[in-house]
């Protein structure tokens, strides 16, 4: 099966994320994913970067949906299309309670009503249709000057928002998800949502971290300074445990979890751990992030991101 490899960096402005994109390019990757959270925003990054390039594709992973209004995003997506024909991909999702509550003090109530309305609204107006919507969460009329051609996608983390992913979006974009979750219980709730729909499934994409790094304080520094966060969040213990990693109830990453998300070691061992994950996990797109190692962050990322453009020819 023929997997899209894509990458993303996690770097602190947009600046060096616009580099990134460019090295990414110019290494032979072919596509580039931004998330949203404390550091650059993506659209505006993307919006940038899209005229500087020519050939990567470019897609949020995503942007959060609470702090935003569905209009404006979609607004935003035409925009940066009409820079990047055929090339820009806009990924959504809700976040999480501690982020939505706390850096933007607004409630966090029930996010897939609140994902379901807001893809909706997105989803009409990129097809260029006047949307009057009513529901729950959002009551509005509006219309834009133009359409465009961009899948969108959603987030995804625990069944339910998979379900949702297969039964109206254009692909599920899972995070920290060990292939074999992805293959037992990822994809199953697509199918059931497609189903539901009368739809075939549409793409999962697929996401793991890559440390070029054979230095085993070197990697655990890195998880510990970049993702400490994540397995203090309930529903991420809850997917590890769902995949067979209990431990993360602790609240700490153990080396089985960081093996199950973490691609590490020297770049003939990389290389057999991404085939092995691609494999179980049997997703169309492959998210392989970069996790910068050592006491010189640029040169690592630029090292991953050539490497990852080797990786991405070979296939």
């Amino acid at each position: 099966m023929k997997v899209e490899i894509g990458t993303s960096v996690h770097v602190g402005n947009a600046k060096n994320l616009f580099d990134a994109i460019l090295h990414a390019e110019s290494a032979g990757v072919p596509a580039f994913w931004l998330t949203t959270g404390a550091g650059p925003d993506a659209l505006t990054v993307f919006a940038a970067a899209a005229p500087a390039t020519s050939r990567i594709r470019m897609g949020t992973a995503v942007v959060p949906t609470f702090p935003r209004n569905p209009v404006v995003v979609a607004q935003q997506s035409v925009d940066i299309a009409s820079l990047a024909p055929g090339r820009f991909r806009i990924g959504l999702g809700p976040s999480h309670a501690p982020t939505i509550q706390t850096r933007y003090g607004i409630p966090y109530e029930r996010p897939l009503e609140h994902l379901r309305e807001f893809v909706a609204i997105v989803k009409g107006l990129l097809a260029g249709e006047t949307v009057k919507f009513a529901g729950k969460r959002y009551t509005l009329e509006a219309t834009l000057a133009n359409g465009a051609d961009v899948p969108l996608m959603v987030s995804a983390l625990r069944a339910g928002s998979f379900e949702l992913a297969g039964e109206m979006t254009d692909g599920a974009i899972t995070w920290l998800c060990p292939a074999r979750y992805i293959r037992d219980v990822a994809t199953p709730a697509m199918v059931r949502g497609a189903e539901r729909a009368g739809r075939a499934r549409p793409p999962m994409i697929g996401q793991v971290f890559l440390a070029l790094t054979q230095d085993e304080a070197a990697l655990h520094a890195a998880v510990e300074r970049s993702l400490t966060y994540y397995p203090r969040l309930p529903n991420y213990q809850e997917m590890f445990a769902a995949a067979g990693l209990p431990e993360a109830r602790e609240a700490r990453w153990s080396q089985a979890m960081i093996d199950a998300t973490v691609i590490h070691g020297d770049e003939s061992a990389c290389a057999r751990k991404l085939d092995a994950f691609i494999e179980i996990a049997g997703c169309e797109h492959l998210i392989v992030s970069v996790l910068a190692t050592g006491h010189d962050p640029q040169s690592s990322i630029r090292r991953s991101l050539d490497w990852i453009g080797r990786y991405a020819t070979a296939q």
